[in-house]
């Protein structure tokens, strides 16, 4: 009932696009992706899954109202219990099930996802406030810069990217399976949502995935926050976007243009199709042009 209670509460504070979103009817979609590690598809991001001799770990859990169907995604893929949960960051559509997996294993993340949850969030970006999670819903293991969990065979490094997505972004590589989870440090194929408010960074964003880029393993499945299973060369292509739009404002800004001016003007052709999830091209525009301007600052 509690669980239940704070879902309610939860959602009812949440952006209406949300609360009226229609749970039941999402279905989870489980994809094999290499190794001991599958991604579960459903609503809000993708969920990453090691199953093995040594019982279940999920990356992320999505929101409270589909834990039920995850649970039964799980059963799927094997009998084990759930051992570890990994968050890679504080937004709801990644940490919404902690209420009701916390309580079944310990919840690990960066320090300041712990922070933010624990704290109520008011967020002008998403139109929402969101209440302070309750203790079973919170991390109970937080690191700075990064964390091994030795399960399944494999060493799971949880690595810190700054002032990226968000102020408290991990990134998931699964070394033995050669994958690695990228949170909402990658949207495929469309534009990402950067965290202005709360320490995130469009620069920061591009400069992180460049880095992890440069260190990715050949052969490597990478599982996005959204959209589907990708590889390298879906998070160049990721990264290129990153750098030719940026590029595009901060030129703009330096003629002196307005942000009016420079939505108004658009972006390359090329880039059309990466407008076509839930950042729109004018809204990822302003985006980038407040984040170089808090810099400038």
């Amino acid at each position: 009932m509690k669980r239940f209670l704070f879902a309610c509460l939860f959602f009812g504070l949440s952006a209406a696009g949300v609360a009226a979103q229609d749970f039941s009817k999402v279905e989870i979609k489980v994809t094999k992706v290499a190794g001991n590690v599958y991604m579960l598809e459903g609503s809000g991001g993708n969920i990453g899954v090691s199953v093995g001799a040594d019982g279940i770990l999920i990356v992320d859990d999505q929101f409270a109202p589909l834990a039920d169907k995850i649970k039964a995604a799980l059963k799927t893929l094997g009998e084990g219990k759930l051992k570890f949960v990994l968050n890679t960051h504080y937004h709801g559509d990644h940490t919404g099930g902690n209420i009701v997996f916390g309580p079944d294993a310990p919840i690990i993340a960066q320090t300041n996802v712990r922070k933010r949850l624990s704290t109520e969030q008011v967020s002008k970006f998403f139109n929402r406030t969101t209440p302070a999670y309750p203790k079973e819903a919170l991390p109970v293991i937080t690191f700075d810069q990064s964390v091994s969990v030795f399960f399944n065979g494999e060493e799971i490094k949880v690595i810190h990217f700054p002032h990226g997505h968000t102020d408290g972004d991990s990134v998931i590589f699964f070394t033995g399976s050669n994958v690695v989870h990228m949170g909402d440090d990658f949207f495929n194929g469309r534009f990402p949502v950067v965290d202005l408010e709360a320490g995130g960074d469009v620069e920061g964003m591009t400069r992180n995935v460049g880095e992890i880029i440069s260190k990715l393993p050949s052969g490597v499945k990478v599982i996005p926050g959204h959209g589907p299973l990708s590889d390298v060369e879906g998070l160049s292509a990721f990264h290129r976007m990153l750098v030719g739009t940026t590029d595009v404002v901060r030129k703009r800004m330096a003629a002196g243009k307005t942000l009016e001016q420079i939505k108004a003007e658009g972006l390359p052709d090329e880039w059309k199709s990466w407008g076509s999830g839930y950042i729109k091209t004018g809204t990822w525009i302003e985006l980038i042009y407040n984040s170089l301007s808090a810099k400038h600052s």
